[in-house]
This record gives structure tokens, sequence and C-alpha cells, in this order.
């Protein structure tokens, strides 16, 4: 009997071994169906529409049935990088790793997606895998082109006083920058593209001109700021005061300049001057440049031109967020051609939406919840005060708060450095807000 059962235990173990070697080969297999996935919500994206939207699916459909698709290592909170430029924060507040955001049940593919194909169904990366989805919520964000102006790759290489506070290979040299300028020509600049916040092109010049005064440098800096749009800000309220805030300052705004090449042997940038038949160009010598470069959707997305308008961003039902041809797919955030100012605000705001929306139509049911354009712009106007700017389609104003957020204050400057990061990291990103819709109807008593 003994022997019989040692007998048994050996050949138990033995067939054992052998699974354990077939799960093993199977495993770095490269043959057979294992390049394909399946899962019931594909989510494009790991910035911050990707990983709240996920945050909240998972919940809905359980561990192991939404699948993100994000190549990078690392999830940046960019709405601090105006004051990282401005040197009142530190770039490593503004990170953490990937791994550590990706919402728990939430299956991570590391990798680019290169292809769309929404008649199958599917993504394909650029790996090579294939995965196939019942749900898709698009939220690849903005891509930086900065090769769109001639010489500034190379100038933001070899040039200090060449700066950029949109990309993380280039936030840090703002402040340093800044701290060398003694004298001469401060040039900010804003493109004639949609971009990611539309205030932080300013933000970073008042921060630059409180830091020359406090310094006892102003006197010797001209300050000019060269937008490519026919308005200094696109609500009038907001505007309004701002013009009044750089005629105070002594700072000039040039209308219609769009920034078209720099050269940094030359410490000269050339601007075209928009809506002029006669193609006219302009240069500015510069001692200090901070350049917002040109914007647009990924290119993945924008050659995808069954997913896109004419434009090449994502083609969505501006209150649902609902494809406007493929009901299965939703889309989020600043790859989308909703047409509000692309923040961490107005994502919050989208992500309740898109959260009920998308949970009716996979209950069989129809959209019916509506986006009305919530964003939000903290226009940081010194190192002290900060303008909330807070609005929605067409430029109708929705504060918050019982106040007048045109005015410059302390305390929303404390609200935008201290309490905003932590709604991000601890609320938002974990599928917990929805922007302070609530709040502001509580502080209105009820109005919206």
């Amino acid at each position: 009997m003994a022997l019989q059962s040692g007998r048994r235990l050996l050949g138990l173990k033995f067939v054992r071994r052998i699974i354990a070697q077939e799960n093993e080969i199977a495993m770095f297999s490269t043959t057979g169906p294992t390049n394909a996935k399946s899962c019931k919500v594909l989510v494009v994206g790991g910035g911050t529409g990707g990983i709240s939207t996920a945050a909240r699916f998972v919940k809905k459909v359980g561990k192991g049935n939404v699948i993100i698709i994000e190549p990078t290592d690392t999830h940046y909170y960019q709405a601090m990088w105006t004051l990282v430029g401005g040197g009142a924060k530190k770039f490593t507040d503004t990170s953490k790793p990937m791994k550590s955001v990706i919402p728990s049940g939430c299956n991570w593919i590391q990798d680019k997606a290169v292809k769309f194909d929404p008649e199958n169904n599917t993504v394909t990366t650029e790996g090579g895998e294939t995965v196939n989805y019942e749900y898709l919520i698009i939220g690849m964000g903005l891509q930086l082109n900065f090769e769109n102006v001639k010489g500034l790759v190379d100038a933001l290489k070899t040039d200090p006083n060449v700066v950029s506070n949109y990309s993380p290979n280039t936030v840090n040299k703002t402040f340093p920058a800044l701290q060398n300028l003694k004298n001469g020509e401060a040039i900010f600049t804003f493109p004639s593209t949609p971009i990611k916040c539309a205030g932080a092109p300013q933000k970073i010049m008042y921060l630059a001109d409180d830091y020359l005064r406090k310094n006892g440098r102003r006197d010797n800096v001209h300050i000019n700021f060269n937008t490519a749009l026919g308005v200094i800000f696109g609500v009038p309220k907001y505007a309004e005061r701002l013009r009044e805030l750089v005629s105070k300052r002594n700072i000039t705004v040039n209308y219609t300049h769009n920034l078209t090449a720099i050269d940094a042997d030359k410490k000269e940038a050339v601007f075209e001057i928009l809506g002029n038949d006669k193609k006219e160009t302009k240069s500015f010598k510069y001692d200090f440049i901070h350049v917002t470069p040109p914007m647009s959707a990924p290119d993945v997305l924008r050659n995808s031109n069954r997913l896109v308008d004419s434009t090449g961003f994502l083609d969505v039902n501006k209150e649902t967020l609902q494809h406007v041809k493929y009901k299965n797919i939703f889309g989020i955030g600043d790859c989308t051609n909703i047409p509000t100012s692309k923040t961490a605000a107005a994502i919050a705001a989208q992500n309740g939406v898109l959260y009920k929306n998308l949970s009716l139509v996979m209950e069989g049911g129809n959209v019916s919840s509506k986006y009305d354009g919530y964003t939000s712009c903290p226009l940081v106007t010194s190192y002290e005060r900060c303008i909330l700017a807070e609005f929605g389609f067409d430029g109708k104003v929705m504060e918050t708060f019982p106040v007048d957020q045109g005015k410059e204050r302390r305390s929303m400057l404390l609200l935008k450095k201290h309490v905003m990061p932590t709604i991000y990291w601890e609320a938002m990103l974990r599928g917990y807000w929805n922007g302070p819709g609530v709040f502001r109807k509580l502080m209105h008593f009820g109005k919206s």
C-alpha cells in the first residue's frame, strides 16, 4: 500500500512538472493567437482622461475587463508646470510612476497604439498586438509639435534662453533662464493651434514680471506677449481684467503674431502676421523667449480618417462625448473636438458625463447626460495672486465661489498651488471627482 502511494505521488509530481514546463513554453511562445487580447472596455491613453475613466469602469465591469494602452513610464500633473517654470514648485512634485496610477484591476499594455479599426472593434499596438474591444474610450491628449517652428528644436537644446514649460524635457530650463535675465527683451508666445490650457502662456509671463520686479530688474526688461489670437483671452469678463493687468504692468501685447522660426545664433524670433494677405513677417530680438509650441491630436489619431473631423481631432458629440458615427466609442479630453478650453478641469466634468452615457449604452439604452462645456483656468498673475477663470460653452461664466473670481486673490493661488494637486492625485485619478458642479450649486443656493 505504501509503495503504491509513493508511486502515485511520484506520478503526480511528474505530471505537474510536465504541465509547468508546457505552461512555461506557452508563455514565451510567439506563435498562435497569443498576440490578440480582448476586453470589455479599452482605454487608449494613460493621461488624465484615460486613467480617471479607467478607474470608474473597472469598478463597473470588474477586474480584468479593462485594458489601458499607454507607452510611457511616468504620469505627469502638467497643470503644475507653470509653477515649476516660475521656481515655485519642484519638478519632482509633478510626477509619479505610471504603474502607481494604473487603477487596480486594469490590465496595462505598455505600448503605443498605431492603428484604429473601428469597423472591427480593434486597436493595434506598435509591438504588433491586436486588442479587441466592446467599448473604446480615446483619451490620447495632445501632441507637441516643436518641429513645426523652424530652428526651435535645436534652439531648445543649445540656447539656454529659449525655454518652454510644455515638455518634461524643457520645463526645468525656464527658471534658471529667468534668474539669469538681467536686461533686454523677453518674449512669450501663443501659437495658432489649439493648446493645453489657453492661460498657461500668460501665467509664466506674469510670474516672470513679478520675479523681475522683486529682484529690481523689471525696468531693464521689456516684455512682449506675442499671440496668434486676436484677443488676450476667449472669455470677455476675464479678457477685460487681463487687458487691465498687462496695461498696469507695462506688458506689450502683439495680436495675430504667430511664431514660425527661431535663429539662436542671431537671437531672433520670426513671426508671421495672421489675417494679412501680404503674408507679412516680423522679426524680434530676444534675450529670453518662452515658447508655447504648436499642438495637434496625435498623428495616429489624425491619420484615422473615420474617427476624426477635418481638423484631425476625435469627432464626438460635444454634449454626450459619444462618437458621431461609432456608438461604442467615446472620447475625453484634449484629443477631442469639443469646443472648450483643454484643461484637467474640463476632463473632470467630462468624466462624469462619459461614465453615465457609456453605462447607458452598455445597458442597451441611449445617451442622455450632457456636458455643459465647463472648464477652469487658474490664471496665476503673481507669486501671491490668481484669477480663477471658470466658464463653459460660448464663454458662459460658471464661477464656483460666491465672490468675483475675476479679481486677483491670494485664496485662489493657494487653491491652485495646494488644494488642486491633492484633488488630482487622490480623487480625480481614482475616479471620484466630477469637478466642482455640486459645490457651485451649494454656494449659489441651488442655482446653476
